[in-house]
């Protein structure tokens, strides 16, 4: 169910009726008459298809389902700071700010564009400042849109994390959880846990979205991604985001089979280190900096690096066809050394390292489904760090 398919008002006097254990307390809460917020209860229990309250001498007592519900609506209504928006109007705006225009928001909801217009314009007035502007012969969020748009996003996954939880009261297993995909969690951690987790969970629908940390952690914020997985940044102050270690990763240097250098029986020496060109990462990317530290173990100075690049596919062809080197995880090109067309030339010098890890937002509270998805993550990575 699309969360936004419930008034919000109504979301609104059922936290209200929790909090305050009656209805004509919760009508002061939420500026409602007693009977339109039993009405709207009634329509919402009817809608999700659970009771929310045991009706009695003394009060309303809040439901399972209601205990379930009235938090994540509270953190929702919290999140978006919209008191007087409505669903539809929430609706129409974050189609309108994925879909880049009104015809891709029309397209996306099955609305006319003139609807979507005034849904939109009414939300401006409600909020009291303009959220789309002209750019052309196009339409844009404006900065107080993006910022809107970024809280109802984070707002409608905390009702659509309610959603899911309520119908676990049922015994039914729904829901999505999207993770974004780090570059080093792609060759095994992800693929094992999604798969284990799938055995366990084939109901659960998951989607894998691939990037790097820059590229993913603004839709983290957003509320797009439930979490990322993949090399964690080596300090972080930002009080938004939380990183969990899961594992340490060692890197080691690679080369492709018959590579001057390969079957070289001591430690490689910097000479050795600085003789062959090298494809690393860009600068700032967790590997990058680890390079670096590998050249300063030894007391060389880093080369300069005639090849930038993040992508493990393009890095493998470029090995294959040179002489070049490179600073990667031998999970990343697993297939290609046991087929043999890689090759590890050496460990890396000096304490050469990467914690892999997850990265949530320091507000999120996952669902039952999702805290049994980060166990089962904890469950491969403890395999993989076994293994060594």
């Amino acid at each position: 169910m699309n969360p936004f398919e419930l008034n919000v008002r109504h979301l609104r006097a059922v936290a209200a009726v929790v909090e305050t254990g009656s209805i004509s307390a919760a009508a002061r809460v939420v500026n409602l008459t007693q009977p339109a917020i039993t009405q709207g209860i009634a329509k919402l229990e009817r809608q999700i298809g659970l009771s929310l309250f045991q009706r009695g001498p003394a009060g309303m007592a809040p439901t399972a389902a209601a205990m379930v519900l009235a938090p994540r609506v509270t953190a929702a209504l919290r999140l978006m700071e919209a008191r007087h928006a409505t669903a539809a109007q929430i609706s129409a705006f974050l189609a309108l700010a994925a879909g880049g225009g009104y015809a891709a928001a029309s397209a996306r909801t099955g609305l006319s564009e003139p609807s979507l217009h005034r849904a939109v314009g009414d939300l401006s007035l409600t909020i009291g400042h303009p959220l789309v502007e002209r750019r052309g012969r196009g339409v844009a969020l404006t900065t107080r849109g993006a910022v809107v748009a970024r809280r109802f996003r984070l707002g409608e996954a905390e009702l659509k994390s309610a959603m899911s939880e309520l119908a676990l009261l049922e015994g039914r297993e729904v829901g999505r959880i999207t993770v974004g995909a780090m570059p080093l969690s792609r060759a095994r951690l992800l693929p094992a846990a999604v798969t284990a987790f799938h055995v366990l969970h084939p109901e659960i629908d998951i989607a894998i979205i691939e990037g790097s940390h820059a590229e993913l952690v603004g839709p983290l914020r957003d509320g797009e991604l439930d979490l990322m997985v993949g090399a964690l940044r080596p300090s972080t102050s930002d009080a938004e985001i939380v990183q969990t270690p899961l594992f340490e990763d060692r890197p080691v240097i690679l080369a492709r089979a018959g590579h001057p250098l390969a079957g070289i029986k001591t430690a490689i020496s910097p000479r050795q280190m600085l003789a062959y060109p090298w494809i690393t990462p860009a600068p700032g990317a967790p590997l990058r900096t680890q390079w670096q530290a590998m050249f300063e173990a030894v007391g060389a100075v880093a080369p300069s690096v005639p090849i930038e690049c993040g992508s493990v596919i393009m890095i493998r062809q470029m090995l294959l066809q040179s002489d070049f080197l490179t600073l990667l995880s031998p999970d990343q090109v697993a297939v290609e050394l046991e087929a043999g067309w890689l090759t590890k030339v050496a460990d890396a010098p000096g304490d050469v390292s990467r914690t892999i890890g997850v990265t949530t937002r320091s507000d999120w509270r996952p669902t039952v489904l999702q805290r049994r998805f980060l166990d089962v993550l904890g469950e491969q990575a403890a395999i993989i760090a076994e293994d060594g």
